[in-house]
């Protein structure tokens, strides 16, 4: 059983810190695989507020996540 499964089923927050999916978000069982099952999409503001960013923050990553993607989609295309 995957470890977001084990939180999801036991209703127990998760303490492994060293997982990738682990959040300092107890409402979500601190797993953002568990926050995005319940939320479904997100607006920024609450995808910050399980991050303690800023909104304007979250949008910035999420600009450099965009250019970075279709950096590498350009480069697919030529080759």
């Amino acid at each position: 059983m995957k470890c977001f499964e084990a939180c999801y089923v036991n209703k127990k927050s998760c303490g492994e810190q060293s997982c990738r999916l682990w959040i300092d978000f107890p409402e979500d069982l601190n797993c953002t695989e568990i926050a995005v099952q319940k939320e479904g999409d997100m607006i920024l503001r609450k995808t910050a507020e399980r991050l303690h960013l800023t909104p304007s923050r979250i949008k910035q990553i999420e600009n450099k996540a965009i250019a970075k993607v279709s950096k590498a989609f350009a480069r697919l295309n030529i080759l």
